[in-house]
């Protein structure tokens, strides 16, 4: 007897069920899209997602680095608890994932391009084919890769009486930033973020990293175009993630809203109202649990293969189905993310972080706070030239490099009127009660996940694959 339950295994299996493609990039800031309000980078595909689907502008990564964040969304568990919290590694043996569940509501499933999930035995979908555009040496230059194109589309053509998951994983814009044609844009002419210091290095690589965004976007254009070639574009639920923050100081590897906020927008005609938007505070563990619905089944009956610490055997994610159909409006009361350092490339022994917001305000716990934070980032000619202009008296530079690597125990922002959190209000006696009621919530929800802070922190190397 399967662990899904009777309820799914009841029911049929039939074409008549909605196709899913979901499509996630690797290392790109929320704030980096045409529709998300920037003028300079070129996204058009991506756009007409938004202008034909929903956008959920509160939808949150629990993690701030790769692999945590992909496996939660195939999991529908938070990382610690699935096992998977530090990057580059594994979830516990009896862990089951989007593909299983899948497979038993009658799917076929494909993972196409980035796994960065192990052990490879716990994601068993049917296929695995390298990602549109790209060959496995990241080689730079343009090349269509045909053939990726043509086995993604027998695969969708094969047995049509199934329906089909595409599990589409770029590697883009992940660093270093050779894709793409960089030319489109002019570094002297783009308008940086609040957050970043003005200097010839920053917008040498944010030029750079602009172009491979709209190489992404050149890949998500040639997933629509065989979703239309395949008469398929109208009965296919499409979900756009856009991962954790851009290497960019401030953003992957921090628990700001830089590196844990997500670009989401999901489309399907005549059941998701086209340019419409939902507030709705969404996490991706809600992902899976949302597909199931949608697919027939039921999310609430299964059992995930990890209990939590309270014993708890279903998912961590909630379905966020109602508010993709506009009847409701509101799924969680809480975001939450973690981001374990240790094992991290160029990182400190260790600097757990840990965070979670209303929407309205932001608590960020640096549980190591008086170690040091570091990672490749910090190496980089980006960090280093604001570390430089500081030095020659730019008080700005000065503070944004300084309070990269030391930062306090705890930081609070009001998220509404300080949206680059800039000003850490976490010790004004008059956000005391805030602060109280975030870190309440806070330690709730590290106890259910059986998260132990600084001990936790000490133990992830056991967690990576060797």
């Amino acid at each position: 007897m399967s662990l899904l339950g009777q309820s799914l295994l009841g029911q049929e299996k039939s074409s008549s069920k909605p196709n899913f493609v979901i499509i996630i990039s690797d290392d790109s800031s929320f704030h980096d899209f045409g529709c998300w309000g920037n003028t300079d980078v070129k996204t058009p595909n991506i756009d007409r997602l938004a202008e034909q689907g929903m956008r959920l502008t509160h939808f949150y990564s629990p993690a701030a680095v790769c692999s945590p964040t992909r496996q939660a969304l195939l999991t529908g568990l938070y990382p610690v608890r699935n096992g998977a919290y530090p990057n580059h590694s594994r979830v516990y043996p009896k862990v089951k994932s989007l593909p299983y569940y899948l497979d038993a509501l009658g799917y076929k499933t494909i993972c196409v391009g980035k796994q960065h999930f192990n052990p490879i035995e716990n994601y068993p979908f049917h296929k695995f084919i390298g990602m549109i555009g790209e060959d496995k040496k990241r080689s730079s230059g343009e090349t269509s890769h045909l053939e990726q194109l043509e086995q993604l589309e027998q695969f969708v053509k094969d047995s049509p009486e199934k329906p089909f998951c595409l599990y589409i994983a770029s590697h883009e814009p992940h660093s270093p930033w050779n894709k793409g044609d960089a030319s489109i844009y002019d570094a002297k002419k783009l308008k940086l973020p609040p957050y970043f210091v003005d200097t010839p290095e920053t917008r040498r690589a944010l030029k750079r990293y602009y172009a491979e965004v709209t190489y992404l976007d050149g890949q998500v254009g040639k997933v629509l175009q065989l979703l239309e070639k395949t008469g398929h574009i109208d009965d296919t639920f499409i979900f756009f993630f856009s991962e954790q923050g851009s290497s960019l100081p401030h953003g992957k590897w921090t628990l700001y809203d830089v590196g844990v906020r997500v670009a989401a927008v999901v489309r399907l005609p005549g059941k998701i109202k086209a340019g419409s938007v939902s507030p709705a505070i969404i996490q991706y563990i809600d992902v899976l649990p949302t597909i199931i619905e949608l697919a027939g089944g039921d999310p609430k009956t299964i059992e995930t293969g990890q209990p939590d610490a309270l014993g708890n055997k279903g998912f961590d994610g909630k379905s966020f189905k109602n508010v993709l159909f506009g009847t409701e409006n509101m799924l969680r009361d809480y975001a939450f993310a973690q981001h374990t350092s240790r094992g991290i490339i160029q990182g400190p022994e260790y600097y757990a972080s840990r965070m979670v917001t209303d929407g309205h305000w932001k608590l960020i716990y640096n549980i190591d706070y008086k170690s040091e934070f570091k990672n490749s980032a910090v190496n980089n000619e980006v960090y280093q030239s604001w570390v430089e202009k500081g030095k020659k008296g730019d008080a700005f530079a000065k503070e944004q490099a300084e309070r990269y690597v030391k930062r306090p125990e705890w930081e609070l922002y009001d998220l509404t009127n300080d949206r680059w959190e800039m000003t850490n209000i976490a010790d004004a006696p008059e956000n005391t009660a805030i602060k109280t009621k975030l870190k309440t919530a806070l330690k709730k929800w590290m106890e259910q996940q059986g998260d132990l802070g600084h001990e936790t922190e000490i133990k992830a190397s056991e967690r990576q694959v060797k």
